[in-house]
């Protein structure tokens, strides 16, 4: 049999049975743990060209925007999280982008767009492409200064040149979006090959992607945020009766924030999130809150609960319902309305808010507070030699975005400006250079003497800050190892997050295949509503990596890394 007949022969419906085991992968030197092997290596060489951790993460993203453009690509947004074990801090970069200076809620409404959102292939979805300037500043902020930017796009342009296999999961969500590619673009089959979406195994080129990474080589931001680059996404939103202009592509900027996390005292660790307009807020709400009832003696310490039990699901479970409440309530840009994080994370409204759970039933009605008183995407994180590491996630938002390209660049727009809620005086209301509620968040884990426990993330939607949750305390009150905390059979609720401040619709809880159906039915009798997950569908449950660093008695610098069977990547170092 030939190859060609073997790629021919194989079955395009993917195992998602996790037959297969992983191990910890260790490295001395570095660590890189995504979502793409071919990814990975990219990271690596630029770590061993002298490169640092944040050098590497934007290596590392170029070839994800190559191997992986169904999740994550330059048209789309980044936010990035980077320890400095010099300085034993942790800096936050807001990636993302703002909505056109002429887009408001009265046009929207005289185009025809009724409802709570923008329509995900609507081209006024799209939000200025924040990703290539935080590139450039993360590069310029946090980098070494020992290696060119030539050396960091390489590996992504000669993939995009050459060619490279597609992976299976990718090759499985690129033909979902075949249809979209063709019907949403004129450039779609740009994205396609010979005019269908690539099956795994199959070569795929990008030679128009690795056009416009030699232009951002040559010119920097001007080579995507000037020049033939913007014209092409003006002129391809404009046709479509969007209202992007070249002035809001040129005066776009990434910003350098102060990040949010909270105490974790019952461990002794720290965990931290970037600030809103991202919604790690919902993570570190939900922590705190089981942190509260664990403090009242409401509960017994999380150690003592079994895992994945209806109980200890149930917990997590109210958690999170509340702590989406307050997210879709206050998460929005914080240049537009002042967000209330201290208060949000105060010890007095977390034990407030923790008094609603009931613990022998399902609340059925959950509403945000008021602290005043009155799940597509990819996710990944490098660590290096110096001892520190970056926690970066990259996204499109809804696998390719828009599914358009602009003319001659290889890359689809994104579509984050669909997570606006169209109702006026909500804090998250379209308004001219605002930045949406954002789904990407990257985490990181410090000690409470500042040095780094751990860097990780979950990619996936709404599924990221349950993710965060669920790994996080699989490391600490289960002590699993990284790779057992990802492989972890999950759940995923479905909050109401599109229906403005209407808190009283009922959320589905998605159930991971391996789970038992005892928990399951027990989970139905406190009075939630589940539903069991199987198949490819799993995805709906993120992919995570995390990498660890290991504390050992020779005082050397080890780090341990894990990455989610629910993807097609690995950790690899050195």
């Amino acid at each position: 049999m030939t190859r060609y007949e073997y790629l021919k022969s194989v079955k395009n419906d993917l195992n998602f049975d996790f037959k297969s085991r992983r191990s910890v992968v260790f490295g001395t030197h570095g660590l890189v743990s995504s979502s793409q092997p071919l990814a990975c290596e990219a990271g690596l060489q630029i770590l061993r060209k002298g490169g640092n951790a944040a050098d590497a993460a934007v290596a590392t993203a170029l070839a994800l925007n190559v191997t992986e453009p169904c999740s994550c690509g330059i048209g789309g947004d980044c936010f990035v999280l980077f320890y400095s074990n010099e300085k034993k801090e942790v800096f936050s970069l807001n990636g993302s982008g703002r909505a056109p200076k002429n887009l408001t809620l009265d046009k929207l409404r005289q185009m025809g767009i009724q409802g709570q959102q923008i329509p995900f292939h609507n081209l006024n979805s799209v939000t200025v492409p924040g990703a290539v300037d935080a590139f450039l500043q993360t590069i310029q902020l946090f980098g070494s200064g020992k290696v060119s930017r030539e050396e960091i796009f390489h590996s992504a342009i000669e993939l995009a040149e050459n060619g490279y296999p597609v992976s299976e999961i990718t090759a499985n969500s690129w033909q979902k979006s075949e249809k979209i590619l063709r019907e949403t673009s004129p450039n779609g089959n740009d994205m396609l090959r010979n005019g269908q979406a690539p099956k795994a195994g199959e070569i795929m080129k990008m030679p128009l992607l690795a056009k416009t990474f030699r232009e951002i080589i040559s010119k920097g931001r001007d080579g995507f945020y000037k020049g033939y680059v913007a014209q092409a996404i003006v002129d391809l939103i404009e046709s479509q009766g969007g209202l992007m202009t070249l002035e809001d592509l040129e005066e776009h900027q990434s910003t350098l924030v102060q990040p949010i996390s909270i105490s974790y005292d019952l461990k002794n660790v720290r965990i931290w999130e970037c600030p809103p307009n991202g919604q790690g807020l919902v993570a570190l709400l939900a922590l705190g809150i089981l942190q509260q009832l664990q403090k009242q003696n409401r509960i017994p310490s999380l150690d003592t609960f079994e895992h994945n039990s209806s109980k200890y699901l149930h917990l997590l479970i109210e958690s999170l319902r509340l702590a989406f409440a307050d997210g879709q309530q206050f998460i929005t840009d914080p240049q537009f309305q002042q967000i209330p994080i201290e208060q949000l994370l105060s010890d007095e409204y977390l034990s407030k808010r923790s008094q609603l759970i009931n613990l022998e039933s399902a609340n059925q009605h959950v509403e945000h507070g008021s602290p005043l008183n009155s799940s597509d995407t990819v996710y990944f994180t490098v660590t290096d030699q110096q001892g520190n590491a970056c926690s970066f996630i990259f996204s499109n938002y809804t696998g390719f975005g828009t599914g358009a390209l602009p003319k001659n660049c290889g890359f689809t727009l994104q579509n984050r400006g669909a997570n606006f809620i169209l109702e006026e005086g909500h804090p998250n209301c379209i308004e001219p250079r605002k930045r949406p509620y954002h789904t990407i968040i990257p985490s990181m884990i410090t000690h409470s003497d500042g040095d780094l426990c751990a860097s990780f993330g979950v990619m996936g939607g709404f599924m990221q800050p349950q993710g965060h949750l669920q790994v996080f305390l699989n490391l600490l009150h289960f002590n699993m190892n990284v790779q057992q905390a990802l492989d972890a059979p999950r759940f995923c609720i479905q909050p109401s997050v599109s229906n403005g401040t209407d808190q009283k619709n009922e959320s589905i809880v998605f159930i991971e295949d391996g789970i038992s159906e005892q928990v399951i039915q027990e989970l139905k009798d406190l009075g939630h509503h589940v539903q069991l997950i199987q198949g490819p569908d799993r995805a709906t449950f993120g992919r995570g990596q995390i990498i660890l660093k290991v504390q050992n008695d020779d005082q050397k610098l080890v780090w341990a890394a894990g990455s989610d069977p629910r993807g097609d990547g690995h950790a690899h170092g050195w």
